[in-house]
């Protein structure tokens, strides 16, 4: 054994290079530890060993790395680390040595979560910030472990689809949830990364027309032993304990095994033009409150890696609803976070992560700075720069909301966007103004700088009621977790339309399916980047349930056997229509200005009788219908691009009608230039219907509906 460790260039001078590194005759491992007063690395034999087989004390660290060469391990070995030093949890020191430590920069880790109070630093019953009650109790036995992996891959000719942002669609999914209970994967396949890309689902994904599959967290978790002790577990995934390593959980073993198939994962995805999108969680921990196991940060350095109450140095500064706070004002967490993502992209080839509670990175002594910090750094990196960045724009503490103010390049989930559309559907009065921005791509929200791709339009999301629980149900369901019904957001903005829950009342399953129609058409009709939340296209419920991240079973997984054909097939056409229209895929707002050989103008907003809304239409209260009058000939803010194939007329102009009343609508349509004749392209109140017919001087629209008019020269119709 020796000190001699691998390095890597940071800017003029070389550093250890972190983690477990293979060479042909052994492994170099290396662990930051500012303030331990030594570190042990433990070897293991197996992951049901109780004790580990060997352990080697650390020399002297360098800049507060421990490291060690080892002669003749290799892929496979199983580790941790041990960490000296005092338990003065008042002063914000948590070392605790009878604790076996994760490696930060673990590739792989095997064990599971557990309840067991082994992993506990305090003594179980006592206070944890009584220095005196530190627990003994070696944990080694029940601990996660670090795996050596070989990262070798045949990538082949592997290349990123690199689609434009005004092409992509967002698929949000969980891996397990997509193929728990799909009929046609094979049942080693179900759960895993690998049935994410078994053939079935690949063609689903690619009859859709989903560019991107947005994953909920993958890398690997921790149980909140709340949870456990209630028989559930923490399906979504928002508390990693390892920043490199695949969950494991999703893989057919825990052995090295999660790294090779979430390549294969990401290999196939790639082949077939989608790409991967990781959601990533940066924020906190999965180590949780003060109370919280001691499996990897509390125990390597609690003062280095989370922010602590400056007052009170035994509690955690927490704007994340989780316990915890990770501290990227420290150099070396700033390092971890950047090198765990240039690893996804340069070892795993992902195409982009969006970043969970992102002013939660961002917050300084001084208050948040999202120009500045990470976010600056990951624009300027040579390698992070190339790929797709979503920010999550919000998170729990003061001045928390942060929609609209982060950099070029970054686009945010645009939660203004999802509760104008369901406000607007739900019949709510004086919404058309704010529904007018939604659809044009929120200029009032981001910069002209930044364009309608700034945008991330979602109605639904992992996090909330599904689109078809937001239409069936009034009220949050939740008391599946346990929580006597008090988790979960209250305001959902949510409509059942006369009836609590499934009805056979043929009336309401007759509005709720025509607004689920509408919510999936403005969403894709809608500038800005499209986002589906899996499982919608086919009429998934939660049975009203607005936070299922406890809920690893049949009310989270997609039940492919009783699946809405007919929703499926109508969230096909309209992502059709959306490719095929240039206009709902600007790279810049609308201006308003006409096109000089047409008079159209880019955008036209009409009332009812076809004429353009003056300015004392948009604060009229009783007002449920707008007309959206665009020009078909701008995609890219002024590139003109041809029409459509011979499904969807060579329209010049588009007209979007939307009808949020209960009374039925008389439209007048507006008048154009001669020659051309309007021809139906959607119509919720009867999707999947042909419209051959052209219409004339006015539209029929039924309460609660939207139609979609194409205006083309009649010898294109």
């Amino acid at each position: 054994m020796t000190n001699d460790l691998p390095t890597q260039e940071h800017g003029s001078r070389a550093v250890t290079k972190l983690g477990a590194t293979c060479t042909g005759a052994g492994v170099h491992f290396a662990v930051f530890s500012e303030n331990a007063e030594a570190v042990e690395l433990c070897l293991f034999d197996s992951a049901t060993d109780q004790q580990e087989a060997r352990r080697i004390r650390l020399g002297e660290p360098r800049d507060g790395i421990w490291s060690a060469y080892v002669d003749g391990a290799g892929p496979g070995q199983l580790y941790g680390y041990r960490a000296y030093g005092p338990y003065r949890p008042a002063e914000g020191l948590r070392f605790n040595p009878h604790k076996l430590l994760l490696d930060p920069y673990a590739r792989a880790i095997t064990g599971r979560s557990t309840e067991s109070d082994r992993v506990l630093a305090y003594s179980p019953g006592a206070s944890p910030d009584d220095a005196s009650a530190m627990n003994t109790q070696d944990s080694a036995a029940v601990a996660p472990k670090g795996v050596v992996i070989d990262p070798a891959f045949d990538w082949g000719s592997d290349r990123r689809p690199g689609v434009p942002w005004e092409e992509t669609v967002i698929y949000e999914c969980h891996v397990k949830g997509m193929t728990a209970r799909h009929p046609e994967v094979s049942p080693g396949e179900r759960r895993r990364y690998l049935g994410l890309v078994s053939e079935p689902i690949l063609r689903h994904l690619k009859s859709l027309g989903v560019t991107a599959v947005e994953l909920l967290p993958v890398h690997q978790f921790w149980d909140q032993r709340a949870l456990l002790r209630r028989g559930l577990v923490n399906y979504w995934g928002y508390n990693t304990i390892g920043y490199f390593a695949p969950e494991a959980r999703y893989a057919t073993g825990d052995d090295g095994r999660q790294v090779v198939e979430f390549k294969e994962m990401v290999k196939r995805l790639h082949e077939h033009g989608i790409e991967v999108i990781l959601d990533v969680v940066f924020n906190h921990s999965g180590e949780g409150d003060e109370i919280g196991p001691t499996i990897v940060f509390r125990g390597l350095d609690n003062q280095t890696y989370y922010r602590l109450d400056g007052r009170h140095p035994n509690k955690y500064i927490e704007v994340t609803g989780c316990g915890n706070t990770l501290n990227l004002s420290h150099p070396r967490v700033f390092q971890l976070v950047m090198d765990s993502l240039r690893y996804w992209v340069e070892e795993m080839h992902v195409d982009g992560f969006r970043l969970d509670l992102a002013p939660a990175l961002c917050r300084t002594a001084y208050g948040i700075d999202v120009q500045n910090g990470i976010i600056a750094a990951i624009l300027a990196d040579p390698v992070l720069s190339t790929v797709k960045w979503i920010a999550e724009p919000w998170d729990l503490g003061d001045d928390g909301y942060q929609l609209g103010r982060f950099p070029q390049r970054i686009a945010e989930w645009n939660d203004d966007y999802r509760d104008t559309v369901r406000r607007f559907w739900r019949g709510d009065k004086g919404q058309v103004g704010a529904m007018a921005s939604r659809l044009s791509g929120s200029s009032d929200v981001f910069s002209a700088g930044r364009g309608p791709l700034a945008s991330v339009n979602f109605v639904t999301c992992h996090d909330g009621l599904t689109l078809r629980d937001l239409v069936s149900y009034g009220r949050k369901r939740n008391l599946a977790n346990g929580e006597q019904n008090r988790d979960g957001a209250d305001a959902n903005h949510s409509r059942n339309w006369g009836v609590e829950g499934p009805t056979d009342d043929d009336n309401v399953r007759r509005v709720r399916e025509r607004l689920q129609h509408n919510f999936i058409a403005t969403t894709a009709l809608s500038l800005g980047v499209p986002m589906i939340s899996a499982g919608d296209e086919i009429g998934r419920t939660q049975q009203g349930n607005n936070n299922a991240y406890c809920q690893d079973n049949e009310v989270s997984w997609l039940n492919w056997a009783e699946a809405d054909a007919g929703r499926l097939m109508f969230v096909k056409e309209v992502l059709r229509v959306r490719r095929e229209c240039a206009c709902f895929r600007r790279r810049t707002f609308f201006s308003g200005q006409a096109d000089p050989a047409t008079g159209i103008k880019d955008v036209m907003w009409l009332r009812e009788d076809g004429h353009e809304m003056a300015a004392h239409d948009w604060h009229s209260h009783k007002r449920h219908v707008l007309g959206m009058l665009v020009r078909n000939d701008v995609a890219q803010g002024g590139d003109r691009e041809p029409g459509g194939d011979e499904q969807t007329p060579a329209a010049a102009a588009l007209l979007l009608v939307l009808n949020a009343s209960d009374i039925a609508c008389h439209f007048h349509l507006p008048e154009m230039p001669p020659g051309g004749k309007w021809q139906g392209v959607l119509d919720t109140a009867r999707p999947n219907v042909p419209w051959d017919e052209h219409v004339a001087e006015h539209l029929e629209m039924v309460p609660y509906s939207l139609v979609l008019l194409g205006y083309a020269a009649s010898r294109q119709a």
